[in-house]
């Protein structure tokens, strides 16, 4: 069997980064990329060329406009990469004969529901980026009957701007940290959703598409926490500074975008339709730090 041919939107992205590390590992996967400057979102004209030079048989976009405060000041831009970008992206996908897999966000809820979210649940996004991200999978959508649209939340890494790093910084830097304690989630590690991107990528090659796999998968990490449990967590494991962290509420750290309270996502149908289950939180941030650890002036 050849090679299965993937493009990914952007390069250095965690989880692009990911991407082009699990393909390197693998020697069934040829992984093409679309970057900046010649490749932008923001700019259309730009991405069906070079889709259509590389010829794949599936596209991830995994390149957004990910600022969720200055989205707040800039919606013009984040729409037109977020939504139009997708867009155009699912239609030079579909020029080619290529399946399509957006990458998509927690935040196209509002938080409010007591419980995780299910793919089925509606949709009501409080800020700017929340509701470019929607309007970028109604976009794919519309584009490709042959999408995959993957909501994820919480994405950290070894590498790339995260809140893994970010807390190993502060933490090195100052003896207390104050983190939101009443926003909580499901932390998803960058190289498990490439791992299960190429798990997905292979089963469409292996036995061609099913119209079930159309529409959204909930693609998230299998333990919920706080932010604040989950900074202890990581300053606890980390073999380095220990230092307390007091819990906050949302409101004693205000920002431009509003967060949902509750970003827990169901994994259900991607463990029933696709067979692919997520590790422990535990394990994967123990692989993340350990990584941190062994070369942590690689993970710029």
């Amino acid at each position: 069997m050849s090679a299965l041919r993937i493009f990914v939107t952007g390069r250095d992205g965690q989880i692009a980064r990911s991407l082009r590390e699990a393909a390197a590992d693998a020697g069934d996967v040829v992984m093409g990329f679309g970057a900046r400057p010649s490749f932008d979102l923001a700019r259309p004209e730009s991405i069906a060329a070079a889709i259509e030079a590389f010829a794949p048989d599936l596209v991830v976009n995994a390149a957004a406009y990910t600022a969720v405060d200055r989205a707040e000041s800039e919606p013009e831009l984040a729409f037109a990469i977020n939504r139009d970008g997708a867009g155009a992206v699912a239609v030079a996908a579909v020029k080619v004969g290529a399946a399509v897999i957006q990458l998509s966000t927690d935040y196209v809820f509002d938080g409010a529901k007591a419980g995780p979210y299910v793919e089925t649940d509606p949709t009501l996004p409080q800020s700017v980026y929340g509701r470019s991200k929607l309007e970028g999978e109604q976009a794919v959508a519309k584009a490709a009957l042959r999408h995959i649209v993957l909501r994820t939340s919480w994405v950290y890494a070894p590498f790339g701007a995260n809140f893994v790093r970010t807390m190993l910084r502060l933490a090195g830097e100052q003896d207390r940290l104050r983190v939101v304690g009443d926003q909580i989630g499901c932390p998803t590690y960058a190289p498990d959703i490439a791992v299960a991107i190429l798990s997905i990528g292979r089963r469409i090659r292996a036995g061609g598409w099913r119209d079930a796999y159309a529409g959204v998968t909930h693609l998230a990490g299998p333990d919920a926490v706080s932010w604040c449990a989950f900074a202890r967590k990581i300053i606890a494991k980390s073999g380095g500074r220990c230092v307390p962290v007091d819990a906050i509420t949302t409101a004693e750290r205000p920002t431009p975008a509003r967060r949902p309270a509750n970003s827990r996502l169901a994994s259900e149908r991607l463990a029933s339709l696709f067979e692919v289950r997520l590790p422990p939180l535990e394990a994967s941030l123990s692989r993340c730090l350990s990584r941190l650890r062994e070369a942590p002036g690689d993970q710029a």
